[in-house]
């Protein structure tokens, strides 16, 4: 059963790192959750992930402002901290690393992280310098937090594969796992960003996981084309959403566009409503029969 205790918060990098070498001296594994914050049951389901092959479990909150485009939504973004804590003690958290901006970016911080290629297309298009910004993060918590394994969510698939790139290019000692997207009922995905949508632009979001259903089903029934099932999804969120940032099929690996359904093939979209942008994503498998 989940411990019931307050976790313990920490502030610091070097009250962090000394820790998780003092509990690793015990031969206690260590796992890693990084997030911004505004907690709800995906991150909770990464938490959990992370403490059935870990004895103890550092979950981070800090809202990244060198992820975040000159337009985009850092002021706004939400920031629940009493609330996350209380969620983290429910399940069981024993660490919450909570750094101050100048922790991470202390005066006269200049050094960034070049991305890997499998940046290049979709986020990295859309949002330039975004994926700086994330494995320059990233890789600062993994110093910080020298743990044994980290958990990200499939549910941000671009982001999981850039950094499972930069750990192996880079050479980083940490198991790298990634948990499964987490729907509300109706399918949505779950996403901090859901707060920001009024009730009829969460309905009109539905689309999302429509289309991405919809998709499944063709190519269960054998369709492979992917310009037919880009099409069929257009259509569905044409409809219902403002703005289409992008509806790619591509190899799940490498996220170069494909044109028909491999063993290996991810659909990623990106939409706005309203003025909040979500993205989703599922993975195909074509028919094995002809």
């Amino acid at each position: 059963m989940a411990e019931q205790s307050q976790p313990r918060i920490i502030e610091t990098a070097a009250s962090m790192r000394a820790e998780v070498r003092r509990l690793q001296r015990e031969g206690l594994r260590v796992g890693l959750v990084p997030t911004m914050g505004a907690l709800h049951d995906g991150h909770l389901s990464l938490v959990r992930m992370a403490q059935k092959s870990c004895d103890r479990v550092v979950t981070t909150i800090f809202v990244n402002p060198t992820q975040f485009g000159p337009q985009e939504d850092f002021s706004r973004y939400p920031r629940t901290l009493e609330r996350d804590l209380q969620l983290l003690r429910e399940a069981g958290c024993q660490y919450v690393f909570v750094p101050s901006k100048d922790e991470v970016y202390p005066p006269g911080y200049s050094t960034e992280v070049d991305p890997p290629a499998v940046a290049k297309r979709w986020e990295g298009e859309c949002r330039p310098g975004h994926f700086r910004g994330v494995c320059t993060v990233v890789l600062k918590l993994f110093n910080m937090i020298p743990a044994d394994v980290a958990v990200f969510g499939q549910k941000d698939f671009q982001q999981a594969a850039v950094l499972q790139q930069m750990a192996r290019d880079l050479n980083v000692g940490m198991q790298i796992k990634i948990g499964p997207t987490i729907r509300e009922v109706d399918g949505l995905a779950m996403s901090s960003r859901n707060r920001y949508l009024s009730p009829e632009e969460r309905q009109r979001a539905l689309s999302l996981s429509q289309s991405l259903n919809a998709a499944q089903a063709a190519v269960a029934a054998g369709e492979k084309r992917a310009v037919t099932l880009a099409a069929m999804i257009g259509e569905t969120l044409q409809p219902q959403v403002d703005h289409i940032d992008y509806v790619a099929i591509a190899d799940a690996e490498t996220l170069e566009p494909v044109d028909a359904i491999g063993p290996n093939t991810v659909i990623l979209l990106a939409v706005k409503i309203g003025k909040t942008r979500l993205i989703d994503n599922c993975l195909l498998s074509p028919t094995r029969h002809e």
